[in-house]
């Protein structure tokens, strides 16, 4: 594997054993933002189980649960821009992320905006709920021209990048 093969999906810059492998491994995020990132990462990999272990008991029932893990094949994860955060340090019990995730999904590139709340249950955090920001919708199509940068932020032409292959 290569040093680009190890980068952190979770947008980091860092390599992915010193980021978000650790946490998925088990030990503990100690900051909201660091977990949500290991669940983005979580999401990238598929690893529904390490979804399953870090949200809240009371807020993920059965029908949620088999939507996500219905998702993982059709969905393919292209970056995580985190937008703002509030609370959620080493001295916090509850904390807010609110971030973009963007993805394709049946040809189309999509945007997840979301502002995740996340609070600690005996000590450890968890994902609680999201709700979504009313000037960005749950999910968007990313409306991009074939000649504008690519969202993705490599600094290329969307034809050449991620519009590649649509």
């Amino acid at each position: 594997m290569s040093a680009v093969d190890t980068v952190c999906p979770c947008g980091s810059g860092r390599n992915v054993e010193t980021c978000c492998g650790p946490i998925l491994a088990g030990t503990p995020a100690l900051t909201a933002e660091a977990l949500m990132r290991s669940r983005y990462t979580a999401f990238v990999r598929g690893d529904i189980k390490y979804i399953d272990r870090t949200h809240a008991l009371k807020k993920w029932d059965a029908a949620e649960r088999s939507a996500t893990s219905n998702n993982f094949n059709s969905v393919e994860w292209v970056r995580l821009e985190v937008l703002q955060i509030a609370r959620g340090g080493l001295r916090d019990d509850t904390g807010m992320v609110e971030f973009a995730a963007h993805f394709r999904q049946n040809g189309a590139e999509m945007i997840h905006r979301e502002r995740s709340n996340f609070r600690r249950d005996d000590g450890l955090w968890v994902y609680v709920d999201g709700d979504f920001p009313e000037d960005a919708g749950a999910a968007q199509i990313a409306k991009v021209g074939r000649n504008a940068t690519c969202p993705c932020g490599s600094g290329k032409k969307f034809k050449n990048c991620c519009g590649a292959n649509l």
